[in-house]
């Protein structure tokens, strides 16, 4: 008597295929190597291993015809890999590799590559430069711009210069050019004036009357993060609403107060996006960027807003996100970072 179960014939207790062929392994372990190549972060390594290693060539076979979404079965005498699979499935065993190398990588070194980085995606991605520009310190962005001029002969200021225009080129180069005070000295008096030029400069509900104000450029671009963050108190106080949400419709500014003012914020946010449902390539790079270099800052901080603002522990969201060696990585640097 024979069986049929999808392309799988049980006879006299031996599994064989359609073509008559003896196979070794369980439906359950084909599903298991299916789920191990369709990750979205990572590939299961261990699983491919245990279970590729036991494959005979009939398993392989079998394996193919129940993966269409895989290999491709379209006229061909063979089922032959998905070139767009193939493709995706070797940025996936990559995306180990990287990260351990970003974690190795000076960080001066590595905020410099990603600076270039930033302008040279299509699309430009700003809201990284703003993130290296206002998230590190003033000595760690100086660093980051003399490894720049090593690796490239030419200066942060110039790179930003030539590849931008308009607002965003004034705001931009001035980000990326300035030397912040890091202690806690603040102007009361001063607080309260910027507060109010702020408060008149957005709502005067012309998006071009802020983008072309000196005054808000300067305030953001010269004050320390300290001082910044106390006008972002005062002007909560003061309007009933936070700076950022009041500037909706200019991501680019609202990046810089995140950065300068809610760093855990802004990369709470990155992480979430990075983990969704169908996330960019460049949004999915963006988990191992946030992770590796925030691991020796502010993890504990930006893991407590994580789970404050999206109801799950941040270990968790990348045990469900991620796969293999990658994922392993990720949890063990959020575990340590959450430990400093």
């Amino acid at each position: 008597m024979v069986e049929r179960k999808n392309t799988i014939f049980v006879r006299m207790g031996k599994k064989l295929n359609k073509e008559g062929e003896k196979i070794t392994t369980s439906p359950e372990e084909c599903e298991a190597l299916r789920k191990a190549f369709s990750g979205q972060h990572g590939v299961e390594e261990k699983s491919m291993l245990e279970i590729l290693v036991k494959c005979n060539l009939a398993d392989l076979t079998t394996f193919r015809k129940n993966s269409p979404y895989i290999f491709l079965d379209d006229g061909y005498c063979f089922e032959k890999w998905d070139p767009f699979h193939m493709k995706y499935l070797e940025i996936e065993f990559l995306r180990f590799q990287r990260a351990v190398i970003q974690r190795t990588m000076h960080p001066w070194e590595r905020d410099a590559l990603l600076v270039r980085k930033s302008l040279e995606e299509n699309p430009p991605l700003y809201n990284l430069l703003i993130e290296l520009a206002c998230t590190r310190t003033s000595d760690e962005f100086l660093g980051a711009r003399k490894a720049f001029q090593c690796l490239y002969s030419e200066s942060v200021e110039e790179f930003v210069a030539v590849r931008v225009e308009g607002f965003k080129r004034r705001l931009l180069v001035a980000l990326v050019s300035t030397y912040r005070y890091e202690g806690k000295r603040i102007d009361e008096a001063a607080i309260k004036l910027e507060c109010h030029k702020l408060g008149r400069a957005i709502k005067t509900d012309q998006k071009n009357e802020i983008e072309n104000d000196d005054e808000v450029l300067r305030i953001l671009t010269t004050r320390s993060k300290h001082h910044l963050q106390t006008i972002h108190k005062c002007y909560k106080e003061a309007y009933d609403s936070n700076l950022e949400e009041d500037l909706d419709g200019i991501q680019i500014l609202r990046d810089t107060i995140n950065c300068l003012c809610a760093p855990p914020i802004y990369f709470s946010k990155i992480l979430d996006t990075a983990m969704s449902v169908c996330p960019t390539e460049q949004e999915m790079e963006a988990l191992t960027r946030v992770i590796v270099t925030r691991t020796d800052v502010d993890m504990k901080d930006i893991a407590k807003e994580f789970n404050r603002k999206y109801g799950a522990p941040l270990i968790e969201r990348i045990k469900a996100a991620a796969l293999g060696n990658y994922r392993d990585f990720l949890v063990a640097l959020v575990k340590r970072g959450m430990a400093n």
